[in-house]
């Protein structure tokens, strides 16, 4: 996996598991195989964690219980 990926022409979209709210807007980009880029809407110019496809996957699966 190539983690320094240039994601400075990423397309964000707001995550479905955000509420809608001030306080809580994940964003995340698409289409980068074998990882999921994530950052704060409110700081788009903040720090971006990476995560792995399969570990995100697993996060995920966390809150469809």
């Amino acid at each position: 996996m190539n983690r320094s990926q240039d994601l400075t022409t990423a397309v964000w979209r707001k995550s479905s598991y955000s509420d809608g709210g001030a306080s809580n807007c994940l964003e995340v980009a698409d289409g980068h195989s074998g990882m999921v880029p994530v950052r704060d809407s409110k700081r788009p110019d903040g720090p971006i964690l990476v995560f792995g496809a399969s570990p995100w996957a697993s996060f995920l699966a966390c809150f469809k219980k």
